[in-house]
């Protein structure tokens, strides 16, 4: 069945949407035609948290909640899905939603700008969580930025909370879920003026619309590709969105490797890799807000090819390989090798990367640092990963990779190579530091200095060796 409509449920009715602007975002969506302003825009980059909504999705009869950055997910996505903004949490006799209150009684807004984002994540936390300590409750504010009130009175807001959920969504979730099963799944074709979108519910069906369109543009997460609309005032002419395939949401676990599916959000794949490699969680927490990770991929973030990607140094030191597919064939590339100069890669026209597998070494030792202005939600200055075995206090097996350090994500070849079959000392280290400088040449720009990158990625070599030698995590904020 094709279609050139999208259909989602809003204010407890199923809502159409004929022929829509492919780059139209929520946020437009909400300002500009259903005429509800009060979810914000701030940063028009996910950055800021004011634009937060909340999209619910039926997963095995169940409704999953999740938060997103309005302003930079397009319209289109809504596909199927619920969505809840700000207004939606008063209820029909004005009185507040338990989120609400907390905050009028901790005093927790001041201008209010930014106030609609805090509910709408704490809404998400609400009725996602059965506990609200104090990690939980700031991992779930993360994205979201104030400038005036101050963390504590929110906090103290969402601590406040009552853990009974029965709130008005609850009491109406039989009525949403049937108005989510009557949106039948379907392929979506949309032309709108000299603008294409398509939403594929199979592999099969993407391979036919990529013979015909080797040109568009893949979307999934969107996190970065949106940017082209929302901050460059460009137009998307032909896009594919690929998170209407179920066969590409999936994370496979072996004795020998981890796989993960091409459109598989990171808040899915973080608890996984929790498992095997914790610095790997742990660099994905401060990857992006949870509104971010919610939509974000692991492919998204390879096909990007940013040499600040936080994923990719960690991927690289890991010996990830990747599976690229176009509608004649499957090729396995090793990451390595896929990066070829700044922001390119071996993706041909009309090729998407379908899964990555990630090896799974049981006797390593892996290590992963992320240096960047703020803690949450920030871009990095450098990223260093580290994987090796030590046997009988000798380096056996070493891989490391830095992000931020050259065009592309690297491997630190020179480096390896000085530390390989060594002792593991603290002479052999110094001797690695001054070999990272034959490994990478940084250049200076906004986010740190040349000398301050090759500063920063000696001593992220050496801490890492404190943290094996001790034993212990050598950390500030964890």
């Amino acid at each position: 069945m094709l279609s050139n409509s999208i259909k989602f449920v809003f204010e407890d009715k199923i809502k159409e949407i004929k022929n829509p602007d492919p780059n139209e975002t929520i946020l437009n969506l909400i300002r500009l035609r259903l005429k509800k302003t009060g979810t914000k825009e701030g940063c028009a980059e996910g950055g800021c948290g004011a634009c937060t909504v909340v999209v619910g999705e039926l997963k095995k009869d169940k409704i999953i909640y999740n938060a997103i950055n309005s302003c930079i997910a397009f319209t289109t996505s809504l596909e199927g899905k619920q969505l809840l903004i700000v207004e939606d949490l008063i209820k029909k006799d004005g009185s507040l939603h338990p989120v609400q209150s907390a905050m009028v009684n901790f005093h927790g807004s001041q201008c209010g700008f930014c106030t609609p984002g805090f509910i709408m994540s704490l809404f998400a936390m609400y009725k996602n969580k059965t506990s609200y300590d104090k990690k939980t409750i700031e991992e779930s504010i993360s994205g979201n930025l104030c400038r005036c009130t101050g963390y504590r009175p929110i906090i103290d807001a969402a601590k406040s909370l009552d853990k009974n959920k029965a709130d008005q969504f609850k009491k109406n979730e039989k009525k949403t879920i049937s108005l989510l099963k009557k949106i039948r799944p379907k392929n979506i074709c949309i032309n709108n003026e000299s603008k294409k979108y398509f939403a594929p519910r199979t592999i099969d069906e993407l391979k036919k619309i990529i013979k015909k369109n080797e040109n568009a543009e893949f979307i999934s997460g969107g996190t970065d590709m949106s940017l082209i609309v929302t901050k460059q005032k460009k137009d998307i002419k032909n896009m594919i969105y690929l998170n209407s395939i179920d066969e590409l949401n999936y994370i496979k676990e072996n004795d020998k490797y981890i796989e993960v599916g091409g459109t598989t959000p990171l808040i899915k794949f973080e608890f996984i890799i929790k498992k095997y490699y914790p610095d790997f969680n742990r660099i994905l927490k401060r990857y992006g807000s949870v509104q971010i990770r919610n939509v974000a991929t692991l492919a998204g973030n390879i096909a990007t090819a940013s040499p600040i990607g936080d994923s990719l140094p960690l991927l690289l030191s890991l010996d990830a390989s990747i599976t690229i597919e176009d509608f004649k064939k499957k090729t396995v590339i090793p990451l390595k090798e896929f990066f070829i100069g700044y922001r390119k890669t071996m993706l041909k026209k009309g090729q998407f990367i379908r899964s990555i597998r990630i090896p799974v070494f049981k006797k390593n030792i892996f290590k992963a640092y992320k240096i960047s202005k703020r803690i949450d939600d920030d871009i990095s200055s450098v990223c260093a990963s580290f994987n090796l075995t030590i046997v009988n206090k000798k380096i056996k097996n070493i891989k490391i990779a830095y992000g931020g350090m050259a065009a592309t994500p690297k491997r630190a070849f020179y480096c390896e190579k000085m530390l390989l079959n060594s002792n593991f000392s603290e002479d052999i280290i110094v001797k690695a530091q001054k070999s990272l400088e034959k490994d990478f040449q940084p250049i200076d720009d906004m986010r740190a200095s040349k000398n301050y990158r090759i500063e920063i990625a000696k001593n992220l070599l050496t801490k890492c060796f404190a943290e094996i030698k001790n034993n212990k995590l050598i950390r500030l904020s964890y």
